[in-house]
């Protein structure tokens, strides 16, 4: 005979069993999905990660190069700053300069007369060479000062300077006239720069140097016109330079004391 209630436990245990037994069959394909969710998310987690490591070496890369750039930057300025100083230096000039242009401008007229009236002064009290033609040239700077502009006329001016400048420099040698009159005759000159200013006449008999101390001409003896005549060739280019012993013409200041 069997024994009820046991039998019942064992049938109990049996179905609870099978339904142990049968539940992963059940569920088998929900956990499939769930896993391969699982592994899809797991895959864009790492792809997402992967990118955000790609961004940061590019963001660290850009950040390295920006300080090497700030550090050429630093050091080019460095190079710089003495030029830059340099120049603020020379815009303060200019700057300081373009303030008194206006008065310059004002002033630049007057200046300019004083410089032609000091040169007609000089050519006046200067050795007699070439006197008409320096004179004219003065003239003519008179002449045109209406009708030049500031910066011609200026240009003029300085030309004419270095003109007679020039003449202390040059050995030169001329046919001209001498006198006024019935004492007017043509002679040879020789220049010596501004040290001596001579003059023969064509026959070598007659001949003269230059005095500044009396502003006339002093006669020169046979063997001192010689000297003429051999400069008069050496300035022709007919006869090669040598040493001429000749008296000059500027009067000599005795040395002070002290002066050697």
């Amino acid at each position: 005979m069997c024994d009820t209630p046991t039998q019942f436990r064992r049938l109990g245990w049996l179905l609870l069993s099978g339904a142990l037994v049968a539940l992963p069959a059940l569920g088998d394909s929900t956990l499939q999905q769930e896993a391969r969710e699982a592994q899809r998310s797991q895959a864009e987690l790492q792809s997402r990660i992967d990118a955000a490591d790609d961004e940061s070496r590019a963001m660290l890369e850009e950040l390295r190069e920006l300080e090497r750039g700030a550090r050429r930057l630093t050091q080019e300025n460095a190079g710089l700053a003495p030029r830059n100083a340099r120049l603020a230096e020379t815009l303060d000039r200019r700057e300081a300069a373009l303030d008194t242009l206006e008065q310059t401008r004002e002033a630049l007229p007057l200046l300019q007369q004083r410089l032609v009236e000091r040169l007609g002064q000089w050519i006046d009290n200067d050795m007699p060479f070439l006197r008409e033609a320096r004179q004219a040239r003065v003239a003519s700077l008179n002449a045109q000062s209406g009708e030049l502009s500031t910066a011609e006329r200026w240009e003029r001016i300085v030309g004419a300077w270095r003109a007679e400048l020039a003449y202390g420099r040059e050995f030169d040698a001329w046919r001209g006239y001498l006198g006024e009159g019935e004492e007017r005759r043509e002679v040879d000159f020789l220049r010596l720069g501004r040290v001596g200013f001579y003059y023969l006449t064509p026959d070598g008999r007659d001949g003269g140097v230059w005095q500044e101390a009396s502003q006339a001409w002093a006669s020169l003896g046979e063997a001192q016109r010689r000297e003429v005549r051999s400069g008069l060739r050496i300035a022709r280019d007919q006869r090669a330079p040598e040493l001429l012993t000749l008296p000059i013409s500027p009067l000599l200041e005795p040395a002070g004391e002290g002066d050697t």
